[in-house]
């Protein structure tokens, strides 16, 4: 009976649905042409309606034969009835253009308005109109991406790849396959200094994404830009004072599944002594091992407390809207980790591939605490003058343990069918507290009618903290697969710190003529910086006051191990402590001229570079001070030309150089992870012409198709390769150099598109490059022995991967407040480390990541979000391109042609919170 009530039913449906017609349209905002979104579509005297989606469009099923009024009612535009006719089964078409509502007319008469800088609408808007090649990521899409910082939303822009710090967060992005080095960061438009300890790149990830009005990259340079980035240049917009009271703030909590399936390793950090017995008491102090907290080695395995973040956001327009106040902070206590696999090997004969020599099983666990805290007023004199303060802290800090057990895989102490084998353990506490604080004053002033003023001071400072950083590490051993601890090794304490100091000023002129039927505007303007880095650094070295304790049995816990300092007084005689300083002079000539179809940006800038270095305590170095002074004529021209409103036709070149790091041209020695590290004084700046191509077409104010073409060639590049001492044949170091000529070239394309509820973002960049170095390569010799000879190989540059692609469902429905979004992202293989020898660079593989996001609004402004990250638990992996028969009984060696050298799993992480925005 219920199933012949239900065929009834269903054909009846049927039956109905044939003779029913549709209404489909568009709504489109009559001034602009681009879609009206959100807008409620009903028909009167029904419950038929819809709500126009993110191309504006709709759709109303069902409408049986009869006569209808539409009505639309919104309080951004006029009422607007239509009436229409159904006459069966027919879809009927009916595009409408909205008047703005007359209030909102009136309004915009007596207030000048302020376009929202956070809507996609205005980033395509400002792609289209932008004089060079960029890309733009809006603060809304920001806000509703699974991505918590500014590292992890750029790797979303085409052409960017990410490179990432050991629990997998992204950290340094890679434009279009130039290395971190060939890129600068802006905040506002400012240069920041870095808090890294060696180099001049920023980490991405000491930023919270939820302090950004928005995210643009700059591809190509104009004259009035800082001309040292080959690869391009990232600018944080921070969130600015609004035109009315805003108040906004959200918390969410979330959990790493890494911890549900083992603990988390963490130690008292807050106990750690903050500087070393050399700082506390003196260059001729001899410490004793009383000096030394056993808080960094007292290890605790426990659950992690959920993670928690929140930020807050408040600003209003106060004195008849002259000032506008701003004030934002962010707040994420996170616990990240991994579990990695790492294999040493060693290059006997290159035509028998890498033999490994060492295993090992290393877990992290990782507490990371980011806060950021931003203000801006802006204060508004008259229509012609304006001064804008902003003010920004940012902090990172990380503390990590790295417990590791290695197997020695040499012959003789690894029997893996006898269950035999040499165990080494050690355990790693590191602190990183890093650091930058940026205050810019700014002024903009309107002295005539065609000429205008606008400068800025500026003084930044980016400092990096890692005390105490202890490793220690104990004998084991295997036997009938039973493993033990036994004694216990060297062990060594560290300290270091560093700051870098940016005193600056901006000076630009802007004068407007007209030439013709062109109007161009004139821009002339300098800079001047001054740059104070120092860096200090401080080890003991300490060995085992009883050589022979036993674990288990003469002590149970690092806390317990007695020592000696073989070093009371520290190594602070290092090449690692340092002052080093740096001037910038620059100053530019730009010009702009527009025709109604046609736009060319060009002019020159100049930048004078005196760079130097000075070491604390030489040790019989022949270079203890050093310094480089050159100057650089940089060209720009950019070209633009609009056949259409919507089309964009670009053509641009622009001349950029990479200065050296700081540290790196200081002639330092240190052994660091795997290999030792030297400066190189003599290391030279890089050059580099770039080429750029561009087709854009923008359909609709938050649509886009582009499609373009780069071309860069460099030369002196600055690559790190490991390489051969000169008088020590057999001393293998890792070095920065200069390595004659590359070319990187390649094709970018963009595109995203909404229909109805659904959007799509996606992006896909080839990138070719290629440099040649020199290598080294062992051959047997006609006497049958081991010889080494210099080679020259070719490879595509450090970091650069030849296939990236991003794409992006989204998915919105107004009506129910719901934003949805499924982010998957694909690096294609690239090279992780320059090798000493041929054919032996490691590679890391190509892999896919995927994240999603989902976010309710509901109608009191209040709003749920659950982010989701690595939901394919991508691991990274990185191998060697060759094989060595000797390999063929260690585990995980099953990649036919490949030798595994590292995998490091973070599992998936989850984020469940609420938004309130007012």
């Amino acid at each position: 009976m219920i199933r012949k009530f239900l065929h009834t039913l269903l054909l009846l449906t049927t039956v109905t649905s044939l003779h029913a017609g549709t209404l489909k349209g568009k709504l489109l905002e009559a001034a602009t042409g681009e879609p009206a979104l959100g807008v409620v579509i009903s028909i009167e005297g029904t419950n038929l309606h819809d709500i126009s989606g993110l191309d504006g469009s709709f759709s109303i099923t069902n409408l049986q034969k009869g006569s209808y009024r539409l009505t639309i009612r919104h309080i951004s535009y006029a009422p607007l009835q239509k009436e229409f006719a159904v006459n069966g089964n027919e879809v009927i078409q009916m595009d409408l253009s909205l008047e703005a509502a007359a209030g909102l007319k009136l309004e915009e008469v007596a207030v000048t308005g302020k376009r929202d800088g956070a809507s996609d609408n205005t980033a395509r808007l400002m792609e289209r109109n932008a004089s060079q090649v960029m890309n733009i990521v809006s603060g809304k899409t920001i806000q509703i991406s699974p991505d918590l910082t500014v590292a992890n939303v750029i790797q979303r822009i085409s052409g960017i790849s990410l490179e990432r710090n050991s629990n997998g967060d992204g950290q340094y992005a890679i434009l279009r396959g130039m290395d971190k080095r060939y890129n600068y960061t802006l905040v506002n438009g400012v240069k920041i200094p870095s808090p890294d300890n060696k180099y001049r790149y920023v980490p991405l990830d000491i930023f919270p994404s939820d302090l950004l009005d928005r995210l643009e990259v700059y591809k190509a340079l104009t004259p009035a830009m800082e001309g040292d980035a080959i690869g391009g240049a990232v600018n944080m917009v921070m969130k600015d004072a609004p035109d009315r009271f805003t108040f906004s703030a959200n918390v969410s909590t979330g959990y790493n599944e890494l911890f549900m399936d083992r603990k988390f390793m963490g130690y008292d950090f807050k106990s750690i002594q903050s500087k070393s017995p050399y700082e506390r008491n003196g260059n001729l102090y001899n410490a004793t091992p009383a000096d030394f907290s056993t808080a960094a080695v007292n290890y605790q395995l426990k659950t992690p407390a959920p993670n928690l973040l929140g930020s807050i956001a408040v600003g209003n327009r106060f004195f008849k809207d002259k000032l506008g106040i701003l004030l934002a902070g962010s707040y994420q206590n996170t616990h990240r980790g991994s579990n990695s696999l790492f294999c040493d090997s060693e290059t006997v004969d290159t035509l028998r591939g890498e033999a490994l020599t060492k295993m090992s099983e290393r877990q992290y666990s990782e507490q990371q605490i980011r806060y950021g805290l931003h203000s801006k007023i802006d204060y508004r004199i008259n229509d012609k003058h304006k001064i804008q303060f902003y003010n920004a802290f940012m902090n990172l800090t990380n503390v990590q343990v790295r417990d590791v057990k290695s197997t020695q895989l040499t012959i003789g102490g690894y029997d893996p069918a006898a269950g035999n084998a040499t165990l080494g353990y050690s355990t790693r506490s590191r602190l990183t507290r890093q650091q930058i604080f940026n205050s810019t004053l700014q002024g903009k002033h309107q002295l005539l009618d065609a000429l205008a003023v606008q400068w800025s001071a500026v003084y930044s400072k980016a400092t990096n903290e890692v005390p105490d950083n202890v490793t220690v590490p104990l004998i084991g051993v295997m036997q009938n697969f039973q493993e033990r601890k036994t004694t216990v090794g060297d062990a060594s304490r560290r300290w270091e710190h560093n700051s870098d100091r940016d005193f600056s000023g901006y000076l630009n002129v802007i004068y407007n003529s007209t030439i013709g039927s062109a109007q161009v505007e004139w821009t002339a303007g300098g800079l001047f910086r001054d740059k104070s880095r120092s860096n200090f650094y401080n080890n003991y070295q300490l060995r085992p006051a009883d050589p022979f304790a036993e674990y288990g049995k003469d002590f149970t816990d690092y806390t317990q191990i007695r020592w000696t300092i073989q070093n009371p007084r520290g190594s602070v005689g290092s090449a690692l402590s340092y002052d080093a300083t740096e001037q910038i002079n620059a100053g530019f000539i730009q010009f702009k001229a527009e025709t109604k179809n046609l736009e060319i940006l060009g002019g020159v800038r100049a930048e004078h570079t005196n760079q130097g270095y000075s070491m604390l305590f030489p040790i019989g170095e022949d270079r203890p001070d050093g310094n480089q002074k050159y100057t650089d004529i940089l060209p720009s021209l950019h070209f633009k030309y609009k056949p259409e409103e919507h089309i964009n036709l670009r053509a641009s070149y622009f001349r950029s150089i990479n200065r050296p790091g700081f540290f790196e041209i200081v002639p330092y020695r240190i052994v660091n992870e795997e290999y030792q590290e030297r400066g190189n004084p003599d290391l030279k700046r890089a050059i580099a012409d770039n080429i750029d191509l561009r087709y854009e077409l923008f359909p609709r104010a938050s649509e886009q198709f582009m499609v373009g073409a780069f071309y860069k060639l460099i030369k002196d590049p600055i690559e790190y390769t490991l390489q051969r001492d000169a008088v020590r044949g057999q001393d293998i170091y890792y070095s920065p150099g200069n390595f004659g000529n590359a070319k990187n070239y390649g094709l970018e394309v963009d595109y995203i598109k909404y229909v109805k509820q659904f959007g799509i973002k996606a992006n896909y960049t080839y990138t070719h490059s290629r440099i040649t170095t020199p290598k080294s390569k062992r051959i047997r010799n006609e006497s049958g022995d081991l010889e080494t000879i210099n080679v020259q190989q070719t490879r595509p540059l450090y970091g650069q991967s030849a296939h990236v692609a991003n794409l992006s469902i989204l998915y919105k429905n107004q009506e129910n407040g719901i934003d949805a979004q499924l982010a998957g992202g694909y690096t294609g293989e690239r090279i992780s480390t320059v090798s000493q020898f041929v054919d032996n660079d490691l590679w890391q593989k190509g892999f896919v990541q995927m994240d999603a996001s989902i976010e309710k609004t509901f109608r009191n402004s209040l709003g749920v979000f659950l982010k989701a990250n690595n939901l394919l638990d991508t691991p990274m992996e990185v191998f060697i391109k060759n094989t060595n028969t000797s390999n063929a009984n260690i585990p995980n060696q099953d990649v036919p042609g490949k030798t595994l050298i590292r995998r490091d799993r973070y599992q998936r992480s989850y984020l469940l919170g609420v938004r309130y925005k007012f």
